[in-house]
């Protein structure tokens, strides 16, 4: 957004629908007199219920409009919220038709015409702020679930966006507050000697809520650092399948496929979205004794890129003889002790009977081993299940924020956990009294107010809703 505009009572209007063709399209407009965008060029079926609305319904009817060489007619469904029960909280009408894009542009000029303005980004989910209908962790939300990159992301935004965090919050500043006026109740009868609160309840409360404090300090750390997409590194010996498995898992032939040995001499890194999962693919050259001169090079590049793997998978061909199979336990047992997740992949199965890899299997080396055929797919949906528990296990997915909320809040976050903790150092003060706690924990709510939205400044909205596209 160029600029927060706080003011509701003039409509806005947007397509609400996907951009392009479509079997229906949806033109939504929000705030005050709605039904004066429509006078004149829409006819209801019935147009006593139309004007006479109290509820949400739906109207069919007509729009009609002027063509270039002869009027238009366009059947419409329209679904009119009259009053303020509606996602923005107050009137909203969404019109309903055809999906054609000349058809929905030429709609939404019709409604600008007749009074509505463009709506900005995110300027109807704002609207909702505004109206009390979201708080503002819900109002990230929207956006979460919009920009969701994976089922884990999609379930995190829906949480928030169903006032998961939002409700923990809002009882922590319900808390405090009572806290508050305990004290301050006792500030108010200090020469009548009344106790509202005791001293070890108030620092048994303060203790209780900076602990859960610090908890989300904690979970918005491990979340910024999980926005980072997760490192998957494909390693092990020459002509092992590498490079045809990063090929299938890119969607892609950037890798150079071929039966002799060392044709990978140097990296390939490709954003990957395989099946709901996202995550940065590394190919690295294969793993060679005594390498000289240029592979020399390219075992270090991989080294590297090993060293800040947040996966391996290791690549093991089926078709390895007993002593290239004991070089390459050896290898996979080193890196082990330096990387953490693993999954061993016995590659080119379909060269190889079953029961031929089975007496190979290792006593040596432990993790996750899955047999697959990257050109036949066999075993690809097990590997999809190792992929999947690694990657979820292993990159915070544990969180209750969004990475853009955890952002925002950091900072706040921290001084609200200091603000908590000087309360409760100094309720455990004999001499400290109540008036310099309350002081502290005025503070703490102001923080609180900021993280929920109830304290705000356009600047902190400008941050929030100029992410968001036109339309929500």
């Amino acid at each position: 957004m160029n600029a927060i505009d706080l003011s509701v009572d003039q409509p806005i209007a947007a397509l609400a629908s996907p951009p392009g063709g479509s079997a229906r399209g949806i033109v939504r407009v929000s705030g005050n007199n709605i039904r004066n965008v429509l006078a004149g060029w829409f006819e209801p079926q019935d147009i006593d219920a139309w004007n006479s609305a109290k509820s949400a319904r739906s109207h069919a009817g007509i729009i009609r409009m002027k063509g270039e060489t002869r009027p238009m007619e366009i059947p419409v469904q329209v679904l009119l919220w009259p009053n303020r029960r509606s996602y923005t909280g107050q009137p909203v009408i969404e019109i309903h038709m055809p999906g054609s894009p000349c058809l929905l542009e030429a709609v939404l000029n019709e409604v600008y015409r007749h009074g509505a303005r463009p709506a900005r980004p995110g300027e109807f989910t704002l609207r909702a702020f505004l109206a009390g209908k979201l708080d503002l962790l819900q109002a990230e939300a929207v956006l979460g679930v919009i920009d969701a990159n994976d089922q884990a992301e999609l379930e995190t935004a829906l949480s928030q966006l169903a006032g998961g965090i939002s409700t923990k919050l809002s009882n922590l500043r319900r808390d405090l507050l009572e806290l508050l006026a305990d004290l301050e109740a006792g500030l108010d009868f200090i020469e009548e000697d009344i106790e509202f609160v005791s001293r070890q309840d108030v620092i048994d409360r303060l203790s209780q809520s900076r602990q859960f404090v610090d908890g989300l300090v904690r979970q918005t750390v491990e979340r910024m650092q999980s926005r980072v997409r997760p490192q998957v590194v494909l390693a092990g010996l020459p002509n092992a399948g590498k490079s045809t498995l990063f090929n299938k898992l890119a969607g892609s032939n950037l890798a150079l496929v071929s039966p002799e040995r060392g044709t990978t001499r140097d990296f390939l890194t490709r954003a990957v979205n395989w099946n709901g999962l996202s995550f940065d693919l590394i190919d690295t050259a294969g793993w060679e004794a005594d390498a000289q001169g240029i592979a020399a090079d390219a075992q270090q590049k991989r080294i590297s890129q090993l060293s800040r793997a947040n996966l391996v998978i290791w690549c093991t061909s089926a078709s390895l003889s007993d002593v290239e199979r004991a070089f390459d336990d050896e290898l996979l047992t080193n890196q082990q002790d330096k990387t953490s997740s693993t999954i061993r992949l016995i590659t080119k199965s379909d060269l190889v009977p079953s029961t031929a890899c089975e007496t190979k299997e290792s006593t040596t080396v432990h993790c996750d081993t899955v047999r697959i055929s990257a050109l036949s797919e066999a075993g690809l949906a097990e590997f999809e299940v190792a992929l999947r528990r690694h990657l979820s296990n292993g990159h915070g997915r544990s969180s209750q924020w969004l990475g853009m909320t955890s952002a925002r809040c950091r900072e706040t976050l921290d001084s609200l956990a200091n603000a908590l903790e000087r309360c409760e150092r100094a309720a455990r003060a004999p001499s400290v009294g109540d008036e310099l706690i309350a002081v502290d924990l005025r503070e703490a709510l102001d923080h609180l107010g900021v993280i929920l939205g109830v304290i705000y400044t356009d600047d902190i909205l400008d941050r929030v809703f100029s992410k968001f596209c036109i339309g929500k």
